[in-house]
Order: C-alpha cells, then sequence, then structure tokens
C-alpha cells in the first residue's frame, strides 16, 4: 500500500519547481516602479521545490497559490514599508536548519513574516521558512486555516521532525506568547526560552542559527496585557498596546519603523535529546546569549524607530 506521503511525492516530485504567480488583479493595481518586486518574486518563488498531491496541497496543508496571493503585499511591505535589512543571511546553510529568533509585536508576527520574507527575497538560493505556531491559533475562526495554507504548521515535536527530515527550513520563537505580548518596558529582554527546539535539533541533528531581529518592539508598543480580552479572540492572553485594540483591524498594520535582521554562525550541539531539562538549559542558554548579542548589534545600528 502507498502512503499519503509517497502519493504526494509521486504527484509532485520535490526536485520540481511549480511557478506560482500572484494574484494578476493586484499586479494590474501596482505602480510599474513596483512591479520590479512582483517579477522578483514571481523568479523566486519558482525556484523553491514542491511537494503536492491533486489539490494542490503539501502533506501539512500548504498551498502555494493561495500562499503567493498574500507574499506580494508582504513583498511590499518587506521592501517599501518596514524596509528590512539583512546581515549575515549568507550564513544560514542548505538542507534543514533552525531560525531561532526573538519575538514581540503584541498584534500580528510581522518578525517572522519578515523572516520568511527575507529567506525568500534576500537569501541565495530562495528558501521557504516554515513557521511553528502556537497551540490554539487554529482553533482561531478562519485564521486557522488560513495559517496552514500559508505554509504555517502547529508548532507539535512530530510535525517539526517530519518537516526537517524533508529538508525544510523552520523558524522558531522560543519565547512564544511570552515574547510577543509585553509592555514595551520591556522591550529586547529576552524572555524565558522553551527547551523543545534544542531537544528538537539534537534529536534530528540540525544547526541552529539564531536570528537577532530589531524593529518589531516598536511595530505597535504595547502597554498591559489582558487575559479577559485574550478570552475573546481564543488566545491565552491579549495585548492593549498603542494601536490594539483601539484601531480594530487597523491595529494589525505595524507602524513603519525600520526592521534589521542579524543572522548569527550556524551553532551545531550534541547529546542525548531526552537528557534532563539542566542540561538542555545549558545549551538553550548559548543559542539565548547569541540572539542577545545580535539584537545588540542591531539596537546599535540603528537611529531611532524609523532608521
Amino acid at each position: 500500500m502507498t502512503t499519503g506521503a509517497a502519493r504526494e511525492r509521486a504527484l509532485v516530485p520535490r526536485g520540481r519547481a511549480r511557478a506560482v504567480r500572484p494574484a494578476p488583479l493586484v499586479r494590474r493595481l501596482l505602480p510599474e516602479p513596483l512591479r520590479s518586486v512582483q517579477d522578483d518574486l514571481e523568479t523566486r518563488l519558482a525556484q523553491i521545490p514542491t511537494t503536492l498531491n491533486e489539490y494542490g496541497l503539501d502533506p501539512f496543508g500548504y498551498e502555494p497559490r493561495l500562499a503567493a496571493q498574500m507574499l506580494l503585499p508582504a513583498a511590499l511591505v518587506y521592501r517599501y514599508w518596514l524596509r528590512v535589512e539583512t546581515s549575515g543571511i549568507e550564513r544560514v546553510p542548505d538542507g534543514r536548519v533552525l531560525l531561532i529568533a526573538n519575538h514581540a509585536g503584541n498584534t500580528f508576527a510581522w518578525d517572522g513574516l519578515m523572516l520568511s520574507m527575507s529567506m525568500l527575497l534576500d537569501h541565495e538560493p530562495p528558501r521557504a521558512v516554515r513557521g511553528m505556531a502556537e497551540y490554539y491559533l487554529p482553533t482561531i475562526p478562519f485564521f486557522g486555516t488560513l495559517m496552514h495554507r500559508a505554509g504555517s504548521v502547529v508548532g507539535t515535536p512530530d510535525n517539526c521532525v517530519q518537516l526537517l527530515e524533508r529538508g525544510e527550513a523552520i523558524m522558531v520563537f522560543p519565547e512564544g506568547e511570552r515574547g510577543f505580548v509585553k509592555p514595551y518596558a520591556q522591550r529586547y529582554q529576552l524572555q524565558r526560552f522553551g527547551l523543545g527546539f534544542l531537544r528538537l535539533a539534537l534529536e534530528t541533528e540540525t544547526p541552529i542559527v539564531p536570528v537577532g531581529i530589531v524593529g518589531s518592539e516598536e511595530q505597535s508598543p504595547g502597554f498591559a496585557r489582558s487575559r479577559w480580552l485574550g478570552k475573546l479572540f481564543g488566545a491565552p492572553v491579549a495585548p492593549i498596546s498603542l494601536t490594539f485594540p483601539w484601531l480594530g483591524l487597523a491595529s494589525f498594520v505595524p507602524l513603519p519603523v525600520k526592521f534589521r535582521l542579524h543572522f548569527g554562525e550556524p551553532l551545531r550541539f550534541e547529546g542525548d535529546p531526552n537528557e534532563e531539562d539542566a542540561e538542555v538549559q545549558k545549551k538553550v542558554d548559548v543559542v539565548k546569549r547569541a540572539i542577545r548579542g545580535l539584537v545588540a548589534e542591531g539596537l546599535a545600528e540603528r537611529r531611532g524607530w524609523f532608521r
């Protein structure tokens, strides 16, 4: 009997790149200078191998055609709104890799989207990055389906192992909600890291690339956290920020701050993935120190929120 995964590989071999074009209507509405962004996006998307079934989905629900329609606006945000600059992106190796970064944002994970776009637009060759989402996100109406179609998956160990065995690049924010929803007074103060990503790296012998992100703390500065408000959205906690909830859906539009992404040297660890927490924590602390240093580099470079 042929397994589901084998069947999908038979349908669309992994070595074959399937060209995906962003929405034509969006392209027609763009000024001519911005169409170059779309042309670049189309070219780079066509270089990324895909493994799809007859419905146009990969084993995790990723749908390139739908994702492409969202990527053009994301590319424009990347180039012209948040004006993302990268440093050291060439350090990301080929094959399976874990991109481990600091987390912030309060309203929407623009840090994750911009990190993903950096690998698509500025890395050679272009790569698709899979995001590991919090367990509760798929329960939010409409968002769960959209999340999977765009390429993110729930961050279970099994999902991560399967993706890494396929040679994928995965981004993980070990602070989780602790880093994402926090007041501006705690900006760029790394919160407690989970241990799961390090155990995963040990189990699969996957290199870790630390990433320091600067700009995400200022996109929607937070003042407080509300569990009551979080329950309304099906989340453990929600922010009270400069824009949320006062501006409604407009709260999810980031302030036009400048983003900087600093990629560190790959870190490789050896050991038993099932060893005691204290031993794993020592390795996690190495990654955390590397990220803290990269964040410091980004902060030293900038001349305010918008430059």
